[in-house]
């Protein structure tokens, strides 16, 4: 295993990277990913670190980038990272995008020391529709999380590492097929937190790609790009995203290419295309977005980029560092 000297180093280069305006953007992308994992599987100093370290780049002018610091501090499971959400959900002048990232980065945390603050948000008059949105279903995530009903709870175990912003569905005694889950996936009368567990249970079964209900997992999703919430589009593509299933690419591919929509979405369909990038054709059509009218449209072009260039690569770890945890001999 290595050194707490070699890991405070590690550390330290990554932080440079990462808070360097003048590094590329793909590179500083993948020190992200690599202090994501010190992150969660350091311990101690080290672990308090590495979050220093993704926090210190909210200095940057780039939205992606911000975004994506507040998903890993999501994913740490170290409360650690609550103060540095708290204070970029409250910063009024800050990206929306960052903003709602913040704010399903609590509710990930799963702490209810955050009902306060994301409860604030949730109700406050004039608040930006997809910052609304995101406190209630983080709200509704905690209260889960800390809910009897959790603990009573059979979940189908995830071929995803991630903490989502709401559970699948529950196994029940009659299995829910794909056709009940698209039900629930579109009644927009039904809470986001619901609709949200259905979306999840959904890519569930489209994992691996292969299963019997793969495809038609992913076109009940795809259905979802339709909602006329913009942070459910957005997840749409980022679940897409995870499960790179070349199903996916005609829906992402048209929300990419449709300029009216969200660039949250944009942006979101665009990395979920560089997840694809070694499925014929896909590269072609993110270069044609390279000069987007949109800044974290172009941004995420770049790292969907990268990201194609790793999918058609051999190299072993899309980080710059390995994503397990290495064993001691």
């Amino acid at each position: 295993m290595a050194s707490d000297a070699d890991s405070t180093a590690t550390i330290a280069s990554l932080r440079e990277s990462l808070c360097s305006e003048v590094t590329p953007l793909p590179v500083r992308f993948r020190a992200l990913f690599s202090l994501k994992h010190l992150a969660r599987h350091e311990t101690g100093d080290n672990a308090l670190a590495a979050i220093d370290a993704i926090a210190a780049a909210f200095t940057s002018p780039s939205a992606l980038l911000k975004h994506e610091l507040a998903y890993c501090l999501g994913q740490s499971a170290n409360m650690a990272a609550v103060p540095y959400l708290q204070k970029v959900l409250a910063d009024l002048q800050e990206d929306p995008m960052c903003r709602h990232e913040a704010a399903e980065a609590l509710g990930a945390l799963g702490d209810s020391g955050n009902l306060d603050i994301l409860r604030e948000f949730r109700d406050r008059e004039g608040e930006d529709v997809v910052i609304k949105e995101t406190c209630e279903i983080a709200i509704d995530r905690i209260d889960w999380e800390n809910s009897a009903q959790r603990k009573a709870e059979k979940l189908r175990q995830s071929d995803f590492a991630s903490v989502d912003p709401a559970p699948p569905m529950p196994n029940s005694d009659s299995e829910q097929t794909v056709d009940d889950l698209e039900k629930t996936l579109m009644d927009v009368n039904q809470p986001l937190f619901l609709r949200y567990r259905a979306m999840f249970a959904l890519r569930d079964l489209a994992s691996p790609p292969d299963l019997p209900t793969a495809v038609p997992a992913v076109l009940a999703l795809a259905k979802g790009f339709a909602d006329p919430s913009a942070l459910f589009r957005h997840e749409i593509a980022f679940v897409f995203g995870q499960l790179s299933h070349p199903a996916s690419i005609p829906a992402l591919t048209s929300a990419l290419s449709n300029l009216e929509e969200a660039s949250m979405v944009r942006h979101e369909a665009a990395e979920a295309l560089g997840s694809l990038g070694e499925e014929e054709g896909v590269e072609e059509t993110l270069k044609q977005f390279l000069h987007d009218h949109e800044k974290v449209v172009r941004d995420s072009i770049i790292v969907a980029l990268d990201m194609a260039d790793y999918e058609q690569s051999n190299q072993a770890e899309y980080a710059l560092i390995p994503e397990a945890p290495k064993v001691a001999a």
